[in-house]
């Protein structure tokens, strides 16, 4: 009781003293605090990006999708590094080049809690540029997010060598190309729960072994605290179909400007600030202190 009437005297001074810019800086962290108060939610991220219907379209919207959530990083001041990507086929326009598949490592305080509101499908409407009549074409692609799992966490979780099939190749870069002449690159296959995790972000086998096995940890951890089919389904991925009717969000830039926030019910028609990474007005609160 004593610490409360401290504390309420304490504003009281500040507010007397004019000093309203700290005090809202403290009210936020203390909301960042009270909304992010999950298991994982300080945790680092391990964000998945998967191109859905849509075809080649969808492709270049994946391409779209890991652009924004690099730059949201930037914003937020995380560290972010893609530690593997696999490119669609060539031939669009301007020689643009699209996205299957791509996994983010994402390092920041309260980087999984801010990020995993962003797991879902994201679907895009516009113009097609791959459409020499530019017709208006929908694209879809599913977000998964991951908290990084600590070292303490990963002995709660038994996983056996014959239980693991791991492959090695030469990292890939867009049209096919290789890009070592090595084979550095780590495909690691999870035999009883079909889980695959992968990594060729670094020069090193050893390295990229490293991170596809910690992807694989976290990914076993949560469907081992999962209570419920619908979370087991979506940690362990490909049960969510990227296509109609499943999106949390849509981005419409033909024939006019909106992405709607299907969660929140918050809209926009600045899309391309969105795009650029501004994604703090989808998650309820201003995180950034």
């Amino acid at each position: 009781m004593r610490e409360d009437v401290d504390a309420i005297r304490s504003l009281e001074k500040k507010i007397q003293q004019g000093e309203v810019e700290n005090l809202v800086k403290e009210i936020e962290i203390e909301e960042v605090k009270v909304f992010l108060s999950g298991e994982y939610d300080i945790n680092n991220a391990i964000l998945d990006i998967y191109s859905g219907a849509g075809g080649v379209d969808a492709q270049d919207w994946t391409t779209m999708l890991v652009r924004m959530f690099q730059r949201y990083c930037e914003r937020k001041d995380f560290k972010v590094k893609i530690i593997q990507q696999s490119f669609g086929e060539g031939g669009g326009p301007d020689g643009r080049i699209g996205t299957k598949s791509a996994t983010l490592e994402i390092k920041g305080k309260y980087a999984y809690g801010l990020l995993n509101k962003e797991s879902g499908v994201h679907r895009l409407v516009r113009q097609s540029p791959f459409s020499s009549k530019k017709l208006r074409h929908t694209s879809f692609a599913l977000i998964e997010v991951l908290p990084e799992i600590k070292e303490d966490q990963e002995k709660e979780i038994e996983i056996k060598n014959e239980d693991l099939k791991i492959d090695v190749f030469r990292s890939s870069g867009p049209g096919g190309q290789n890009v070592n002449k090595r084979e550095t690159a780590v495909r690691i296959t999870h035999i009883p729960t079909g889980i695959i995790t992968s990594s060729q972000s670094e020069r090193l086998q050893g390295l990229n072994k490293e991170k596809a096995m910690k992807i694989l940890y976290s990914k076993l951890y949560q469907l081992k605290q999962s209570k419920s089919e619908e979370e087991l389904k979506k940690i362990k991925g490909g049960n969510i179909s990227a296509s109609w009717g499943n999106q949390i969000r849509s981005y419409v830039l033909h024939p006019y400007k909106l992405v709607k926030d299907l969660k929140t019910g918050v809209e926009t028609s600045n899309v391309e600030d969105v795009l650029d990474g501004n994604l703090d007005q989808f998650h309820d609160i201003n995180t950034k202190s």
